[in-house]
């Protein structure tokens, strides 16, 4: 019975948002029912939450890579693309100040 819980647990779409209270008291109410020991009943909730946590960043990677492929599909400009802009015209302005035509 533990290992379907786990499984279904493990393998569902709410994995990624598990709260540590949901998880304990998931534990808790699988000891309370026999299912598992204390001791299991722990060892699940770390289990659960440490799956949690991998999911969510998992997800939030798959997201990001995502947004990335369709900014570059619709060619918008990003703020790394705007940073190297402003550090270039900053460059050039320091070089004209330097040969004297500060120009403003």
């Amino acid at each position: 019975m533990l290992n379907l819980v786990k499984k279904v647990m493990l393998t569902g779409v709410g994995l990624a948002v598990m709260t540590k209270e949901k998880a304990e008291e998931l534990g808790r109410e699988l000891v309370k029912k026999g299912e598992i020991t204390e001791k299991e009943g722990k060892e699940f909730v770390e289990e659960l939450l440490k799956k949690s946590e991998e999911a969510s960043k998992d997800f939030e990677k798959k997201v990001e890579e995502s947004v990335k492929k369709v900014l570059a599909r619709l060619d918008v400009v990003t703020k790394k693309d705007i940073d190297k802009l402003v550090e270039r015209v900053a460059s050039l302005e320091k070089r004209n100040a330097v040969g004297g035509e500060k120009q403003e």
